[in-house]
């Protein structure tokens, strides 16, 4: 029976994994972030109080 013989499948096996643990990866993180951040200045903003008509 060719359902027994594990040469192939376990082949298949094997190269499925290496490209789902290794190519996908790369080619989906080169796509997540492709600008660099900037950093944001910390200083504060004056916030000033509104006064309500009523």
């Amino acid at each position: 029976m060719p359902q027994l013989n594990p040469d192939p499948w376990f082949a298949i096996l094997t190269f499925s994994w290496l490209i789902f643990l290794i190519i996908i990866p790369t080619k989906t993180l080169n796509h997540i972030m492709p600008n660099e951040l900037t950093p944001v200045s910390a200083e504060k903003h004056k916030t000033e109080s509104w006064d309500w008509p009523w």
